[in-house]
């Protein structure tokens, strides 16, 4: 089996917005792809979704022909028919229980060198693939949403997968126009894991009354570059995802005060405010709403975005400290997979890291809590005023 030589076929299990986008790069890549699904009304929501995708990439002349795009999918309701798929991705509801389950079944359908792929985006790949007999096959192959928009590929070996396969999917999915990294199985991954304190900070900020999310919206959209705001990007995403995610990574981390989660997010959850999906989320979207703004303190929003900042980069400093993944995927991961103005590491190399050491010992100092403790590598940076990408790491 060579899924990079041969347009072998691929199998998709979910008919949601990620399992389409999937399946949507599989098929542009050329191959055949099987969308699974046992929802006949998502699966017909899925089909027209790519119908009309395909004609707009007809439109904007990225495609020549529709119906042979469009005749690569087939839609079914039975894992019986990925029988002749090589590569099958599930991307499913965030259950260890059920993707246990659905992995289950379908190694007893495919055949021995079908490759069983997840979409997760902060489960245990380990735990996956305990439920199969033949683990070694497992491995996890993490897309960003819109998967067909979004370059970066998570790609996430379990401690059965077979030596070799890691490098073979990261190959795939450069023929496929992906950006992969290599991450080791541990919560949250590279994005989910160095993105927390972007929210949870900007949260903390918030509650304890230092500014409104307004402002700190402003604060890291206007100095940092950022697309979005921590709260207009967590009203985006949705809170039924966003605060899952931070609750997840929280509970893997053995309850790390770093990845606490916010009473605020969860009073929103739990209202059914989820965010722009439901028009109500931190902010208001109804037509008349009014949008209040920022406060204009520049020294307010400047201590918002250090503060912030220092966080993130401690979190990716600490993840390169655990060999999480390599210097380079690590800021290839956080620019590609959430579109940051620039890696952290490289951010952390132009501030100077003695620089952001002292803000965080700063906090720390303030807080005297544990969830502001600098990583062991920034401390060895810091005080030796050392660069990671100068040659010398």
């Amino acid at each position: 089996m060579n899924l990079l030589n041969e347009k072998l076929p691929v199998g998709i299990i979910g008919s949601g917005a990620m399992g389409s986008g999937i399946a949507q790069v599989a098929a542009m890549a050329g191959h055949p792809v099987k969308i699974m699904d046992t929802s006949r009304e998502a699966l017909e929501k899925s089909r027209n979704n790519l119908g009309n995708i395909i004609q707009k990439l007809k439109e904007k002349g990225k495609i020549e022909d529709t119906g042979e795009l469009i005749n690569k999918f087939e839609f079914v309701t039975d894992l019986g028919a990925f029988s002749s798929c090589k590569l099958v991705i599930e991307a499913i509801v965030e259950n260890l229980e059920i993707k246990k389950k659905v992995f289950k079944e379908v190694e007893g359908i495919v055949a021995a060198d079908c490759i069983l792929a997840s979409n997760t985006s902060s489960l245990s790949i380990a735990s996956i693939a305990a439920a199969c007999n033949a683990p070694e096959r497992v491995i996890g192959i993490h897309f960003f949403n819109p998967a067909p928009l979004m370059a970066l590929v998570e790609i996430i070996p379990a401690v059965q997968t077979a030596e070799a396969l890691p490098n073979h999917v990261c190959q795939l999915m450069k023929q496929w126009g992906k950006a992969p990294v290599i991450v080791k199985d541990t919560p949250g991954f590279i994005v989910n894991r160095v993105a927390r304190p972007f929210y949870g900070e900007a949260l903390r900020i918030m509650e304890e009354g230092i500014a409104d999310m307004e402002t700190i919206d402003a604060a890291m959209t206007g100095l940092g570059g950022f697309r979005m705001g921590p709260f207009a990007l967590m009203d985006y995403i949705g809170h039924d995802v966003n605060y899952v995610v931070t609750e997840t990574v929280f509970q893997s981390f053995f309850y790390d005060s770093r990845y606490k989660p916010s009473f605020s997010q969860k009073r929103l959850l739990e209202a059914g405010w989820l965010g722009r999906k439901s028009g109500r989320g931190f902010y208001n979207y109804a037509p008349e709403a009014q949008v209040k703004p920022p406060v204009q303190d520049n020294a307010l929003q400047n201590m918002i975005f250090d503060r912030i900042l220092f966080m993130l980069i401690n979190e990716a400093v600490d993840a390169l400290h655990w060999n999480i993944a390599s210097k380079e995927d690590i800021d290839l991961a956080m620019t590609k997979g959430v579109n940051y103005p620039k890696g952290l590491l490289q951010w952390c190399d132009e501030l100077g890291a003695d620089y952001v050491l002292a803000g965080l010992e700063s906090l720390y100092g303030h807080y005297k809590e544990d969830r502001y403790r600098p990583s062991p590598l920034l401390r060895k940076y810091g005080i030796e005023k050392r660069r990671f990408f100068d040659g010398t790491f």
